[in-house]
């Protein structure tokens, strides 16, 4: 009764890497007669099978859950809270990547940006923002978001290209109903166009204006857990700004002096 299901959700995620049942088989070293009876239906997966293909297809450690369940099979990657005691050393190493970047804001998001840990110096950012935006914080929501962060970037049109990129790409290849309302909602906000960078330019910067007026300018980079398998600790993103200038650098260093946080 299930393996119609799984044959539809097993299509849906091959497609989605654009690879053909037999470009699939291939590469998970099954005939392609086997693969198209699972897809229909005719032939029920093993487990070994489905964790197989997924592997092929590089579908994510929630996501092969789903294809488990859809299998009529239990899953395999526990589903955890954040705050679950078993996450007890991922929490500590986020947090000592987070200590580790100050005086410059660094960030932990969820899959869906959902803000789980921030450092001190992430303050920076949020100065400003709206108490409602604050209550659930989203990274994206407070970055373009009117009553966020959006104001005060000097060049929002860039960055709103560099994020809206980012989103899409993330929904192109996860097809996650909750990012895809997210991106909705984040291309329905008020702002200029989505401008492309100069491709000349070695990234694009992030230029924010300070309540005081000064400018702030910062690069960001992206660090994930490389060998997680659990779904909470694999979604996980962390993301530091970095100064682009001298200027910068001073002012976050100066800031951090004034308010005696750890350097």
């Amino acid at each position: 009764m299930t393996a119609p299901v799984f044959g539809d959700v097993l299509r849906t995620w091959r497609r989605r890497r654009k690879f053909s049942q037999l470009d699939l088989a291939i590469e998970a070293d099954v005939s392609a007669r086997h693969l198209s009876f699972i897809e229909t239906g005719r032939s029920v997966p093993s487990r070994a099978m489905v964790l197989k293909l997924a592997e092929v297809l590089d579908v994510p450690p929630r996501d092969r859950n789903h294809l488990l369940t859809a299998a009529g099979l239990a899953p395999v990657y526990p589903e955890r809270s954040f705050d679950d005691p078993e996450l007890a050393a991922v929490r500590e190493g986020v947090q000592r990547v987070l200590s580790a970047y100050d005086p410059y804001p660094c960030v932990a998001v969820d899959r869906c940006w959902n803000l789980v840990s921030a450092n001190d110096a992430t303050a920076v950012l949020l100065d400003g923002v709206a108490p409602a935006l604050l209550e659930r914080p989203n990274a994206l929501r407070l970055a373009l978001h009117p009553d966020g962060l959006a104001p005060r970037i000097k060049n929002l049109g860039q960055w709103r290209h560099h994020l809206i990129s980012r989103l899409r790409r993330e929904v192109a290849a996860s097809g996650s109903n909750e990012l895809s309302a997210l991106l909705t909602e984040v291309e329905s906000y008020p702002g200029p166009a989505p401008e492309s960078p100069d491709p000349s330019v070695v990234a694009v910067p992030l230029q924010l204006c300070t309540a005081s007026g000064n400018l702030l300018t910062f690069l960001s980079t992206v660090t994930t857990f490389g060998t997680a398998l659990d779904p909470t600790a694999a979604e996980l993103s962390i993301e530091a700004f970095l100064p682009a200038d001298e200027s910068t650098a001073a002012a976050l260093v100066c800031r951090s002096a004034s308010q005696g946080s750890p350097q």
